[in-house]
């Protein structure tokens, strides 16, 4: 039976990043993804906003490594020629009431040592915003926007010039522990099983990562694994209106953080589009309703009074893979080693949802130094 040190689940940013990050210790790594190429579930349905750190809780896996994951992807972007703008980003206080919470957001963001945060007032946002409605805002000038598919390309280059196999169309179906490792089974798109060994198992199977921490015999109910699917649409805006808007406007956040709310958002295109709403689902479903835009109209006319309903048109819908369960309270990366479980060698990475993109580095540099505290590498 063939040997590898280490196998990763998932090739989207987070798995990509990882292997990026340890092709270095000099072991075989090989990374499985189901789909037939990288970075093609999560990571290809998000805003591509590069988030400054500012909603989590200080402390929170969240807070640390979206601070640190946006450092350290702008040094990445300009290392690497990918697009990115630094287009700052305003969330708005709609009417007086919402003011304390924009308050303290920005006590939040400070406590995580965001940069360069600043309180506007109704005249200083409409200098930067004219068309936005609202009484104050929160500016941060170090949220950008980015191209997150070059993101994906670049890293998949990375690690196959370092020598990681990356084996595409390799859905993980078996995942057994053995006295010295694990043995992974993979289903081929031939239906045809294949079994290797690896010393290191690291799960970051994204909306599958419950399901492959079950494989390996976790309950996940007992651990609070369970993942529990939101389903965020898009619809972009057309017209003329995208010139409206200059950088990105957020409104008050949701309560618990289901969701940043339905927010203004440029691609690095300029082209506008608003989104995502956010509401748990049973299946994954990536089809947008077209009678949400009259949801999406209401919910943003305070903020963007320009808008008519029929400026908006269906844009594309991702789901996230939330720890959190309907109407409870914020949820926490899980980024485990499960040694305490009797599992040994097995790392899962659990409800990486937003903000996944902007710590993608961070995290393979966090899950790097818990291999090696663990004296794994």
């Amino acid at each position: 039976m063939c040997c590898v040190d280490v196998t990763i689940i998932g090739a989207g940013v987070v798995g990509l990043s990882i292997a990026r990050r340890i092709s270095s210790s000099g072991r075989s790594i090989a990374v499985l993804e189901k789909e037939p190429g990288p970075g093609r579930g999560i990571s290809s349905r998000s805003s591509e906003v590069i988030h400054a750190g500012i909603y989590y809780p200080s402390g929170s896996l969240k807070a640390r490594l979206c601070v640190r994951g946006a450092a350290l992807l702008y040094e990445f972007c300009t290392a690497n020629r990918i697009l990115f703008s630094r287009i700052g980003k305003a969330i708005v206080a709609a009417f007086p009431e919402e003011e304390p919470s924009i308050a303290d957001l920005y006590s939040r963001g400070m406590d995580n040592g965001v940069e360069a945060l600043k309180m506007l007032d109704r005249k200083e946002l409409l200098a930067r915003e004219p068309h936005v409605g609202g009484t104050s805002a929160l500016y941060s000038p170090n949220t950008g926007i980015v191209d997150s598919h070059q993101i994906v390309k670049r890293l998949e280059a990375f690690c196959l010039n370092s020598g990681v196999t990356i084996m595409y169309r390799s859905p993980v179906i078996g995942l057994e522990k053995q006295r010295h490792g694990f043995v992974c089974t993979v289903e081929h798109p031939d239906r045809s099983l294949y079994s290797f060994s690896s010393d290191i198992v690291i799960n970051a199977a994204g909306l599958d990562s419950a399901h492959v921490a079950s494989l390996a015999g976790i309950d996940i109910h007992r651990s609070r694994y369970r993942i529990f699917p939101v389903k965020g649409e898009y619809f972009r805006v057309t017209g003329g209106k995208h010139r409206l808007i200059h950088g990105l406007v957020y409104p008050s956040p949701e309560k618990n953080l289901t969701g940043l709310g339905i927010h203004a958002t440029k691609d690095l295109a300029g082209a506008l589009r608003l989104g995502p709403n956010a509401f748990y689902v049973d299946s994954l479903d990536f089809a947008v309703d077209p009678d949400h835009a009259r949801d999406f109209y209401s919910g943003t006319r305070d903020l963007l009074p320009f808008l008519n309903e029929e400026d908006l048109e269906p844009d594309m819908a991702g789901i996230r893979p939330k720890l959190q369960e309907p109407g409870c309270a914020f949820r926490d990366f899980v980024i485990s080693h499960e040694a305490p479980l009797g599992l040994p060698g097995l790392v899962n990475l659990i409800g990486i949802e937003s903000p996944g993109l902007t710590s993608c580095l961070a995290i393979g540099e966090y899950v790097e130094a818990m291999l090696k505290e663990d004296a794994l590498l």
